[in-house]
């Protein structure tokens, strides 16, 4: 997609955990000054383009002088440090990490008014909502409707929910993600990080975000504003579009590239509210946010282990709500008051949600 303008976009920087060589040759492709290997210790001789390694290296790469824009694709807690340092740095970060807002929302928000930084969501519902609000004042906002798949186990009873495998959590029927992500999709986990997310970026409280389940994907998300009227935003099941418009928000670019949304083609839209019982690690988080504090990073970090748990096949499906409500309920919620507080406590449910995992 960059690549479709590159008078408009150049990349600077590229990071990745693993890969190397595909990495090198992706920064040689597009020309990066700087490349990041967390999961490596020492660079290799890369010529004319620096290298860093471990986990600081994010940092570097998110507050490279060179960089204008900050696109933070990093799956969980790991991703936490760098939108600090890159909103700090007075850089717009494109965000596709909900981890952290969901772990330190007020921090991360306080770090952009301080910095100069700029947060602007890559998440499909999220720029819906952006997109529909268009400059609007909150004070107008009713509320908000985010949209869910519902998931590959939209249809399924609880029962059969029960003893749902690896294999089927991971075939979701509308979207082609990762396994973490694909699993908090079939648990419905990723919508309540959303809800958090969409508290803190567009400073609504719980009760004015609800979530509906929408299987086809086709509206992602629902503004309605205090005369009743209400804006949607469509599209075709594609990230290509809200990654473009974080890039260029507020402004429009004329992209030929991006998938057209026919409404013929489009078919009947059905909308489905969400069976909180039938999937608990909702309302769980839902329950995390509105709590504040250290509670939604434990819910986060619980998730995140209950999740690799059962992609290992240690627990079953159902054992992860179970997991993360017996993680939230040990924790004795503090203020997040900075960076450290935060990660103490995503570290003592990690701790905690290992433990029940492997005493089950």
């Amino acid at each position: 997609m960059l690549g479709r303008h590159p008078e408009r976009f150049s990349v600077k920087a590229l990071t990745a955990y693993g890969s190397r060589d595909l990495l090198l040759e992706q920064a040689k492709e597009c020309g990066a000054q700087y490349v990041c290997l967390v999961g490596e210790h020492e660079g290799p001789d890369t010529g004319d383009v620096a290298y860093g390694t471990g986990p600081e290296c994010l940092i570097e790469a998110a507050t490279h002088p060179e960089v204008s824009v900050v696109i933070n694709a990093i799956v969980g807690a790991a991703g936490l440090r760098a939108t600090i340092a890159a909103l700090r740095a007075g850089k717009r970060v494109a965000l596709a990490n909900k981890e952290s807002l969901v772990m330190a929302g007020d921090l991360v928000t306080r770090a952009a008014r301080d910095g100069g930084g700029e947060i602007v969501p890559v998440d499909s519902e999220h720029s819906a909502v952006l997109q529909c609000l268009s400059g609007r004042s909150v004070d107008e906002v009713r509320r908000l409707i985010l949209t869910a798949s519902g998931g590959p186990f939209r249809e399924w009873s609880r029962d059969r929910l029960h003893d749902a495998t690896v294999e089927e959590a991971l075939r979701h029927p509308t979207w082609d993600m990762g396994p973490k992500i694909t699993v908090d999709s079939a648990t419905l986990a990723n919508k309540a990080l959303e809800v958090i997310e969409a508290h803190y970026l567009f400073k609504l409280g719980y009760g004015r975000i609800d979530v509906v389940v929408h299987p086809q994907s086709i509206v992602h998300g629902f503004v309605e504003f205090t005369d009743g009227s209400v804006l949607a935003q469509v599209g075709v099941p594609s990230m290509e579009l809200p990654i473009l418009y974080a890039l260029t928000h507020p402004e429009r670019l004329d992209d030929d590239g991006t998938p057209r949304f026919d409404p013929v083609t489009a078919g009947t839209l059905t909308f489905e509210p969400v069976r909180r019982d039938d999937f608990p690690a909702f309302a769980l988080g839902v329950s995390a946010g509105t709590a504040g504090g250290t509670a939604p990073a434990v819910y986060n970090a619980s998730n995140e282990v209950a999740v690799q748990a059962f992609l290992d096949g240690r627990i079953p499906f159902r054992a992860i709500s179970e997991i993360m409500q017996g993680v939230l309920e040990s924790h004795d919620v503090q203020p997040a008051t900075d960076v450290e507080a935060v990660l103490a406590a995503d570290a003592w449910a990690r701790q905690r949600g290992e433990l029940l995992c492997s005493s089950r």
